[in-house]
């Protein structure tokens, strides 16, 4: 009985080591993402600044 609750404790250790794995892989891929939106967004509000100053002088 015992060596059953040790594996089954094994493998509940087991799958949570790998959902952790896998969480951290996603985490570090959307916080790639995010930085490279991130940077999309500066590029846009630069442009969006740059027309606005050229509209003011009209």
């Amino acid at each position: 009985m015992d060596a059953e609750l040790f594996d089954a404790l094994e493998t509940k250790v087991e799958f949570l080591l790998r959902e952790f794995s896998s969480l951290k892989q996603k985490n570090a891929l959307l916080v790639e993402e995010n930085e490279k939106l991130l940077a999309e967004r500066e590029v846009f509000k630069s442009r969006i600044d740059a027309i606005l100053k050229k509209m003011e002088g009209v």
